[in-house]
């Protein structure tokens, strides 16, 4: 297999609603489409899935344009290639840009399964049909809050995740509580607490959550570790991790008792694959994250979610969650709490042209 040109297709869409954490508010969402298409013009997708600033980590849409076009598609372009795992070798000599590589790693994924006729699930060692899904519940206060939880229970959505801080987080997990006493809930903090706040982070335990998500500062694992002893609630972690390495120091060090992996976070499939692979071993839940992503990151997702080891819910929403019109046909669709595996090669999902050119603000083929 060879790629003989990228295309780079930067699209932008309006959210349904606002998507708050207090870092920062979402109204719109900006991401990369990158298009892989070898020597025979057989494309596959995959999505730079980095925000437009860098609330999350240090990636941002323009970061990762600059080191795809200029730096990734080069060591690809015209190079043979058998699998493709081959590319993170090739990418060892650049450092970090998680997301930028995960942009070209998962388009190389659909091009290489639509060419073995395979479903890309079934190559990464699938073991479902359908995966569980859950959603994130983010509103601008608490009774929008309350609202959209009980809109995607509804809806059959099985877990549900909301955002806190030290400001917000007793009174809003009291109201849900005691709104929604038995439902499967989580808090996503995105480092908004220290260690000081243990007190505050302990009187959490009362609710009952599967998990607290990364809690402290990202480059943390001690002080993460320090915290699982002194709470009962299993810390997630998220931002920490970020390759294979920082999962084995994790676990040795007892940082968490639960890992969600984002495909773009730990630079592509492969990576997420070995996170996933070592967490089973050990007996370590894992479950998928999401990026408020697009129709492509967010297929690379469930065919990723579909392997043994994802025995949580993950951030798997129906692309009518965010979106009024997705960039794929089939969208994806959430029926009773589930999300039906495609058969088609690939992703199983075919692009929206038509979106597709409605949504991009700019677009770029790279041939070298």
């Amino acid at each position: 297999m060879r790629v003989e040109r990228f295309i780079l297709h930067v699209i932008e869409m309006e959210l349904k609603s606002p998507f708050v954490t207090h870092l920062e508010t979402v109204n719109k969402r900006r991401g990369i489409i990158v298009e892989a298409i070898d020597c025979d013009g057989v494309s596959g997708y995959g999505e730079a899935v980095a925000f437009s600033t860098p609330w999350y980590t240090e990636e941002t849409v323009q970061t990762n344009y600059h080191m795809i076009k200029d730096i990734l598609a080069p060591l690809v372009l015209h190079r043979e290639m058998n699998h493709p795992s081959e590319i993170n070798k090739w990418f060892e000599k650049v450092r970090g840009n998680q997301m930028a590589k995960a942009g070209v790693e998962t388009a190389i994924w659909d091009l290489y399964s639509k060419r073995q006729g395979q479903p890309l699930a079934v190559l990464l060692g699938s073991v479902r049909e359908e995966v569980c899904a859950g959603a994130v519940a983010a509103g601008s206060s608490i009774a929008e809050t309350l609202s959209r939880i009980d809109q995607l229970l509804t809806q059959g959505y099985e877990r549900i995740k909301v955002k806190i801080s030290p400001q917000n987080d007793h009174e809003l997990l009291r109201k849900i509580r005691h709104q929604f006493p038995t439902i499967p809930l989580m808090a996503d903090a995105n480092s908004a607490y220290s260690l000081k706040d243990v007190d505050q982070l302990k009187a959490l335990d009362e609710f009952q959550l599967l998990m607290i998500e990364q809690p402290l500062a990202v480059d943390d694992l001690v002080q993460h570790a320090k915290l699982q002893k002194m709470i009962e609630t299993r810390i997630c972690l998220d931002e920490s991790i970020r390759s294979i390495r920082d999962a084995e120091n994790a676990l040795e060090l007892g940082s968490c008792g639960v890992i969600n992996i984002k495909i773009g976070r730990v630079g592509g499939l492969q990576e997420a694959k070995k996170i996933h692979d070592l967490c089973r071993k050990q007996g370590v839940p894992v479950w998928v994250g999401g990026m408020i992503e697009f129709g492509v990151s967010r297929a690379h997702n469930v065919a990723l979610a579909s392997l043994e080891g994802f025995s949580i819910p993950g951030d798997l929403s129906s692309s009518s969650h965010y979106w009024h019109e997705d960039i794929i046909e089939p969208e994806i669709q959430v029926v009773n709490g589930t999300i039906s595996l495609p058969h088609e090669a690939g992703i199983g999902y075919q692009i929206n042209e038509k979106r597709l050119k409605e949504v991009t603000i700019q677009k770029e083929e790279l041939i070298r």
